[in-house]
């Protein structure tokens, strides 16, 4: 299944790398989100990827001049989420689609399923819970921030 622009988006419950369960439906009628899927934690363009949101959120969020909620995913465990989050001082959840192995990224048509990890697909939902701009790359491919910029403008 793919989720596409206008689709609803699917609901899903994911611990953060601290164990708290974090519930996407929790935004509705508060907060857009920004569902960010990438591969692996610790890896080189992951890393790259995640710091550049992690340098360039207030700009972004500004930018858009809405509410915009960072939720980054992907099947590492909470254990590794948390290492890795407390190394880089990521300031948005880290949840991990751990078990079952990669369900939310597969609701979301974003698994490679030869590959066992998440391709790079984000998607930005709206605080009706409707998907209103998603791009997907695939593992060795880096993601433009200045995409990002464009499509929270749009919101």
């Amino acid at each position: 299944m793919s989720v596409n622009v206008g689709d609803a988006a699917p609901d899903f419950e994911l611990k953060d790398q601290h164990g708290a369960p974090v519930k996407l439906s929790d935004f509705r009628g508060s907060r857009n989100v920004m569902l960010v899927f990438y591969p692996l934690a610790f890896s080189g363009v992951c890393t790259g990827e995640l710091c550049a949101l992690r340098d360039e959120l207030s700009g972004l969020v500004a930018g858009a001049g809405a509410d915009v909620q960072v939720l980054a995913v992907s099947v590492d465990s909470m254990f590794a989420l948390r290492a890795w989050s407390d190394q880089e001082g990521f300031s948005f959840p880290l949840l991990a689609d751990f078990w079952p192995h990669g369900g939310t990224a597969q609701r979301y048509g974003v698994f490679d399923e030869a590959k066992g990890v998440a391709l790079r697909g984000t998607f930005i939902i709206d605080t009706e819970g409707v998907v209103r701009w998603k791009v997907v790359n695939a593992i060795p491919d880096a993601r433009d921030i200045d995409e990002y910029r464009k499509a929270l403008a749009g919101l």
